[in-house]
């Protein structure tokens, strides 16, 4: 059994490479590097260094394969407003030529990396698989096109599929690997604390505890696991939903964030608090029991595991 990990050269595709070789399951690694890391990549794992819209290299790739992850793409929603023809490329066509492919060369299997971002800024608190989509960026738009191609070819060939709708994705399950997204709170407050300064809360007049904003954070390693389960289960010919969300159900607080950084890496700050920014959502925490059911679900770390795991990582030299 081997499986085709795409953009495995990156925070969460990594997490999910040696999570699959964990579970004795092969693995082929296929990333451009335009954001992952070749050191990345254990060591003994075939690895091909090319876009997804390399249909020649694609094809190469999915030589002895028997199902694929989906992870790579433009994953940033904010630089995807101001790049939307580039986001589309990168996560549309780029999904069209990697299912071509596996069409040619008859790879029936694959778990795609879809996104909260397909919810926008939901009304609901809590955000279940029937939550309508209201994807409020380029990027959250496609990754639900990404949905639809699958369900369209699935309606057309044999393909089994499943999505699966991470929420925030936070920590690391190998301490050579970290989350290098400018873009991340838990990135951003290990930069700022590892040069001596201090990180900001936005807004803290939400109608929630403590005034900050709850998200739904979930730890990589859970989440790798996931996809492993997912994985197995197409495989073994089981039907499964055609997407799951993968949160924990309560979520966390910014300010609980910052309390939980301090006591992790014993540095005492006070951070700086900032106005809301525009579309910041209160709390929104992701209903995870179709995941639990099917797929064994759940988030095992507490907050202070989360950040103790992502300040390991985090390189300081």
């Amino acid at each position: 059994m081997t499986w085709l990990v795409t953009g495995g050269a990156g925070y969460i595709g990594a997490h999910v490479v040696r999570a699959f070789r964990s579970d004795g399951i092969d693995v082929v690694v296929i990333d451009d590097l335009s954001s992952g890391k070749a050191e990345f990549v254990p060591d003994g794992v075939p690895f091909v260094r090319a876009n997804l819209l390399d249909g020649t290299a694609v094809r190469e790739a999915l030589d002895g394969v028997d199902g694929v992850v989906h992870l790579a793409g433009f994953k940033y929603a904010g630089v995807s407003v101001e790049r939307p023809l580039h986001t589309y490329t990168q996560n549309v066509t780029a999904m069209v030529s990697l299912l071509e492919a596996m069409a040619e060369k008859s790879v029936r299997n694959i778990v795609f990396s879809s996104s909260a971002g397909v919810y926008g800024t939901p009304r609901d608190e809590e955000v279940t698989e029937d939550t309508t989509p209201d994807p409020r960026s380029p990027y959250g738009e496609s990754k639900l096109i990404g949905e639809w191609l699958l369900r369209d070819q699935a309606a057309a060939t044999e393909l089994h599929h499943t999505s699966l709708r991470y929420f925030n994705v936070v920590g690391s399950g190998d301490p050579t690997v970290y989350d290098a997204s400018p873009y991340n709170l838990f990135p951003i407050v290990c930069n700022l604390l590892t040069q001596g300064k201090v990180p900001q809360i936005y807004g803290t007049d939400h109608p929630t505890p403590d005034g900050t904003s709850v998200k739904d954070y979930v730890h990589v390693a859970d989440l790798a696991r996931a996809h492993v389960a997912a994985a197995r289960a197409l495989e073994s010919g089981k039907t499964l939903e055609r997407v799951y969300n993968l949160g924990s159900g309560t979520g966390t607080s910014v300010r609980e964030i910052m309390d939980a950084a301090r006591r992790v890496t014993g540095i005492d700050f006070a951070p700086t608090e900032g106005p809301r920014r525009p579309g910041d959502p209160s709390r929104v925490v992701a209903n995870g029991d179709l995941a639990a059911r099917d797929l064994a679900w759940k988030n095992t770390y507490t907050v202070d595991e989360m950040f103790a795991t992502a300040w390991e990582a985090w390189p300081k030299g």
